[in-house]
């Protein structure tokens, strides 16, 4: 089943069901003028979602995708290439990647972000509600 949700910052939902597996849904963000195209995402307990980021921009993002100890770690580190591990994901200017993530129980908080210099503290960054 597919969903094409249209907003001004368009999200692209896809619901496919697998054999036997969980669905998984496919959620598009497009980086412009270093903002993420939506601020809060809503995801349901234990599903699994396929992250496309779409970096309009002229410079590189990433998307990290996890608690806030997670966000705490990638903000003070130093690592200028993600992609080894689920929700975690860098994207050259002009281009498209893509990474996925498992939500675990309602009322986990899962914040999501670019942790490129100043990046966080410009407002690169929101919420995904679990429930």
């Amino acid at each position: 089943m597919k969903l094409l949700a249209g907003v001004a910052v368009a999200a692209l939902l896809t619901l496919s069901g697998c054999a036997g597996g969980p669905p998984e849904r496919t959620i598009e963000l497009t980086v412009h003028h270093s903002q993420f195209s939506l601020a809060e995402l809503h995801v349901r307990p234990g599903e699994t979602v396929r992250f496309v980021v779409r970096n309009t921009d002229p410079i590189a993002h990433e998307l990290i995708v996890g608690d806030q100890s997670v966000q705490d770690v990638h903000e003070v580190g130093t690592e200028s290439y993600h992609g080894a591990r689920a929700g975690e994901v860098s994207v050259a200017p002009g281009a498209t990647a893509v990474t996925t993530y498992r939500f675990a129980g309602a009322g986990s908080a899962v914040l999501f972000g670019c942790h490129l210099p100043g990046h966080w503290a410009y407002g690169m960054h929101g919420t995904i509600r679990v429930g």
